[in-house]
């Protein structure tokens, strides 16, 4: 299966949850921080889902769904 990753523009993300809700994975969460305009942003939690044998596959759904065009989508 291919390896993927993803990066979020943390101030470009207003906490919609779409990226979210379309991660089949479920490596999208969000955050307990805000943002420069205020909202709790999404971040990708690669690192902490590996430890449960998951991995991003780089199926873009994530960067498909943002309305904010917030999510650059990295295929390995």
């Amino acid at each position: 299966m291919a390896q993927g990753m993803i990066e979020i523009d943390l101030d470009l993300c207003k906490d919609c949850r779409l990226c979210m809700s379309v991660c089949p994975q479920r490596l999208i969460e969000p955050s307990d921080r805000l943002n420069q305009k205020g909202y709790r942003f999404a971040q990708f939690i690669d690192r902490s889902a590996k430890k449960e044998g998951k991995k991003c596959t780089g199926c873009a759904l994530c960067a498909i769904v943002c309305p904010e065009i917030a999510i650059e989508v990295y295929r390995g």
